[in-house]
């Protein structure tokens, strides 16, 4: 199951709304639905969540590129929100390089062996990004811990969030009663 909101900062506090991600497929769309939300180019937080496995915290400030967290990177590279968020750029990998690696393997057919030859395991450890472990995501946290430090939660309190993360997350920032409304 899955959660996503919005919270907007504004001169009163924050405004919370639920969102629902549908028409969402790319960091683009959510960036653009964060800013959409905006008053005056205040500080927007998009919060996806799925339940008891992974959640994370887009924030976008004006027209600056969006922040990104992610609680659980190769639980969150299982899911089509998760996938919103883990960018080449989060993951430090070329741009398109693993869909570019991806289509030309379908279009020879290349599966690294030869035709009748059994598939083994690469002992292949030269750290060259070209490898089996290419488009490996990582397990645990990934990108900017520090996304909410200056609005009241510190980057080890975030890395330590697990169940229930955005409700604490949004008492930290004085926002649990107005995102509790649309939960």
């Amino acid at each position: 199951m899955y959660f996503a909101a919005l919270l907007a900062r504004t001169e009163d506090g924050w405004e919370a709304s639920d969102t629902e991600l549908d028409d969402v497929e790319t960091l683009s769309d959510l960036t653009d639905l964060a800013r959409d939300a905006s008053v005056d180019e205040d500080t927007v937080l998009v919060f996806i969540e799925q339940e008891d496995a992974w959640f994370g915290v887009v924030r976008v400030d004006g027209e600056e590129d969006p922040r990104i967290y992610v609680s659980d990177a190769s639980a969150a590279a299982r899911s089509s929100y998760g996938e919103i968020l883990l960018t080449d750029e989060l993951l430090g990998r070329e741009p398109g390089a693993e869909d570019t690696i991806a289509a030309l393997e379908e279009l020879v057919g290349l599966d690294g062996t030869e035709d009748g030859e059994p598939e083994t395991a690469s002992n292949d450890d030269d750290g060259d990004d070209e490898g089996p472990s290419a488009g490996v995501v990582p397990a645990g946290p990934i990108g900017d811990s520090g996304v909410l430090s200056d609005l009241g939660l510190p980057e080890a309190e975030l890395l330590m969030l697990r169940t229930d993360a955005l409700a604490e997350i949004a008492d930290a920032l004085g926002a649990a009663e107005v995102l509790e409304t649309v939960r």
